[in-house]
């Protein structure tokens, strides 16, 4: 079983950048599809990307080529390099393992991102 770790989430200006982090323990990433969603006040958890074990990404079209997903397996690590933050993308930042060959989905605790007006 594996456990994630949110971090990198604050206040962040329109048009600003922010770059998050999902450590993981427990289990190496290497049979996890890992992903980042993101829940805004009185919403449903969203996709906002994900990326397969091979590399290979997924985008919601709202964040694409503005933000990008990535991995380190050495490092059991997953990051969202976010830029030209908007103020609707306020929300819980969510990262999520989902094992391949089960199905099972791990999720962290979040971080919060928060646009500052």
């Amino acid at each position: 079983q594996v456990q994630l770790v949110e971090s990198g989430g604050g206040l962040v200006q329109p048009g600003g950048s922010l770059s998050l982090s999902c450590a993981a323990s427990g289990s190496g990433l290497g049979l996890y599809v890992m992903g980042w969603y993101r829940q805004a006040p009185g919403k449903q958890r969203d996709l906002v990307a994900h990326i397969t074990s091979r590399g290979g990404t997924t985008y919601a079209a709202s964040v694409k080529d503005r933000f990008t997903i990535s991995r380190d397996d050495a490092k059991n690590t997953v990051y969202l390099q976010m830029n030209s933050l908007k103020c609707e993308e306020t929300g819980m930042y969510y990262c999520k393992a989902r094992r391949s060959d089960t199905n099972d989905d791990y999720w962290g605790q979040g971080t919060q991102v928060t646009g500052a007006s």
